[in-house]
C-alpha cells in the first residue's frame, strides 16, 4: 500500500492484484502499464514480471494494519474484476474492505458487467456498506456509457464515474443513482485531445443532477503546456469535490 498517493482524488492505493490487459479505447496509454513495464526483468522488484496479471495474497491483509483513516484506491495497478481473477478472491478482498471500515474504499472498473453480476450476489454484504465506493471508467459513448447502466443497475450504496480520459463529447448521460464524478483529460506521451466543450457539457449535466464533480486536468502531453486561455475556462467552470452523498 502506497499512503502518498499522487492519484488527485485519493489519498491512498492498495494493490491485492497487479497487471491488466487492454479491452477499450481508455486502455490505449495505460500509466499503470507504462509503470510496470520498466521494471520487467527487474529480480526482486514487485514489477519484475512487468504488467503481467498476478494475485498478491500477501498485500490482502494491508488495510487492517494502516490504523489512520484514508481514502483507499483499490488496484490502482490492475481491474479486480478482469478474467484471471476468480470470485473468491474477489470476495475475499471485499471482506478486507468491510472489516477496515475506518477506511474509504475506491474500487474502479472497466469490467462493470461481472462488477454488476457480483454485486447482485455473493458481493451485496460490500454493495451496501457505505465506506465502499463503485465506479465504472468511462472514457467514450461506445464503450462508456454501458458501464454507466450496469453500475445504476447494481444499485451500490455509493456509485461513482471516471470519466478520464474523456475522449468524446458523451452526450446526455443519465446520472440517476450517481454520487460522484471525476473528469479528465489525458496525460502523457501521445495524449489525445480532450475539448472544452465536452467539459462543459458533463459540468452542466452534473450541476443540474446535483452530483459533485472533481475535474483534475485538461489533456495535456509531457513539455507542452495547455492553451492558458483554455485552462482558465476550464477552471472557471469546474468546481472540485470530493465527497458524494447519498440519495
Amino acid at each position: 500500500m502506497s499512503d502518498h498517493s499522487k492519484i488527485e482524488w485519493t489519498d491512498a492505493t492498495w494493490n491485492p492484484v497487479r497487471g491488466c490487459t487492454k479491452i477499450s479505447p481508455g486502455c490505449k496509454h495505460c500509466y499503470a502499464e507504462t509503470f510496470a513495464e520498466r521494471f520487467r526483468g527487474v529480480p526482486g522488484h514487485p514489477y519484475e514480471q512487468g504488467f503481467d496479471l498476478r494475485l498478491v495474497p500477501e498485500k490482502l491483509l494491508e488495510p487492517l494494519k494502516w490504523a489512520k483513516s484514508k481514502m483507499v484506491f483499490v488496484n490502482s495497478m490492475s481491474d479486480l474484476f478482469q478474467d484471471g481473477v476468480d470470485d473468491d478472491y474477489i470476495e475475499l478482498c471485499a471482506k478486507v474492505m468491510v472489516a477496515a471500515h475506518w477506511h474509504t474504499f475506491q474500487v474502479l472498473t472497466k469490467r462493470s458487467e461481472r462488477m454488476r453480476d457480483l454485486l447482485q450476489s455473493r458481493l451485496q454484504f460490500a454493495a451496501d456498506c457505505e465506506q465502499i465506493w463503485w465506479g465504472v471508467s468511462v472514457e467514450n459513448r461506445k464503450h462508456g456509457l454501458p458501464r454507466i447502466d450496469h453500475l445504476r443497475a447494481a444499485r451500490p450504496r455509493i456509485a461513482f464515474l471516471s470519466i478520464e480520459p474523456l475522449l468524446e463529447d458523451l452526450g446526455p448521460i443519465d446520472l440517476t443513482h450517481i454520487h460522484w464524478v471525476i473528469g479528465g483529460g489525458e496525460s502523457g506521451p501521445g495524449a489525445r485531445p480532450m475539448h472544452r466543450d465536452w467539459v462543459l457539457s458533463l459540468k452542466g449535466q452534473c450541476r443540474r443532477a446535483k452530483v459533485p464533480l472533481f475535474f483534475k486536468q485538461c489533456s495535456r502531453r509531457p513539455k507542452i503546456q495547455n492553451r492558458p486561455r483554455f485552462g482558465r475556462l476550464i477552471r472557471r467552470a469546474i468546481w472540485r469535490s470530493r465527497a458524494p452523498s447519498e440519495d
